[in-house]
């Protein structure tokens, strides 16, 4: 099983309502969440690890997590409000502000996170969970004690107004990357991690010295990189898709990866290290058909196995 470790929120989406101002509908979301949600309904076998509300908005994120074929034995619920992030859509594109403070997901702890046996088989977190004490040191202690036995993927996925503490979180986040066994960095975040005027290409290879196998560079219309530890560079372009928002795409991409790595028997640590350029292009090539779709539509929805062809 894919265990997917972080934030599960709520996206409120700007909508316009009857009497013609803006208004804002919830919709479940959370990078993690979102990727669950599309390993889920891709079939992968997967897990959920975070910390749920028991208010309206929690509910709603269990259900969807239910709904979606995703395992909740893992999650630890609480009485904590749930966080929110109010989306601003500008051509498409999504901003976030983000309203977390003593929320269920945030304030969980070191001693909340369970030892994981045998029927975990990888690990998938992101930098946003990352960000936020308490709740950021209790995945990056689930990452030290868990992440050596089984692969593990990160996606840094830089949320700037949701860090407080920019030093402690490139702290963490450094640390958290050396147990990476495959790192997806989209063009934006490079820049933020790596700032200077070196060409992405060499900011994506200064990645591999932290010890991945893999880093998959992300550029939106422009696609999809890969880079080797063994030196093989690969490309895969985007899928032309009717863009109706990216709410998710990313997560949806880094769950098309996992899913393809998985159903293909790669998702091992031997399979991972001794991956092929092959291999990655066809797992990138899977993952970007799976975001192309999720782009179509409103708000982080990705597509179920049978939606593929």
């Amino acid at each position: 099983m894919i265990l997917c470790c972080g934030e599960a929120l709520i996206d409120m989406i700007p909508a316009q309502t009857l009497t013609g101002a803006q208004g804002f509908v919830p919709h479940v979301g959370g990078a993690i969440f979102n990727t669950a949600i599309a390993l889920g309904r891709l079939g992968a076998p997967t897990g959920m690890l975070t910390g749920l509300s028991t208010d309206l908005f929690g509910q709603q994120l269990a259900a969807e997590l239910e709904a979606s074929q995703v395992d909740t034995s893992r999650i630890i619920t609480s009485s904590r409000p749930t966080t929110l992030a109010f989306v601003q859509l500008d051509g498409g594109h999504a901003t976030y502000t983000f309203f977390d403070e003593r929320s269920a997901g945030r304030m969980l702890t070191p001693r909340d996170m369970p030892d994981l046996n045998t029927d975990i088989s990888a690990l998938y977190l992101g930098g946003i969970s990352l960000a936020c004490e308490p709740g950021a040191d209790a995945y990056a202690a689930l990452l030290k004690t868990e992440g050596p036995h089984r692969p593990v993927m990160i996606d840094p996925n830089i949320r700037p107004g949701f860090i407080d503490d920019v030093p402690a979180f490139r702290s963490r986040l450094e640390e958290a990357m050396t147990f990476a066994d495959i790192i997806k960095v989209s063009d934006e975040d490079l820049h933020w991690l790596a700032p200077g005027p070196s060409s992405l290409a060499d900011k994506a290879r200064s990645l591999l010295q932290k010890g991945p196998a893999a880093v998959i560079l992300t550029r939106g219309a422009d696609g999809a990189t890969g880079y080797l530890r063994t030196g093989a560079e690969i490309h895969v372009p985007a899928l032309r898709a009717k863009v109706v928002d990216t709410v998710g795409a990313g997560d949806t991409f880094n769950a098309g990866v996992l899913a393809h790595l998985h159903e293909n028997g790669h998702l091992t640590t031997s399979g991972v290290s001794g991956m092929s350029a092959e291999t990655l292009q066809h797992a990138i090539a899977f993952g970007a058909k799976v975001a192309a779709m999720t782009v179509s539509r409103a708000g982080a929805n990705p597509p179920w196995a049978s939606e593929i062809k």
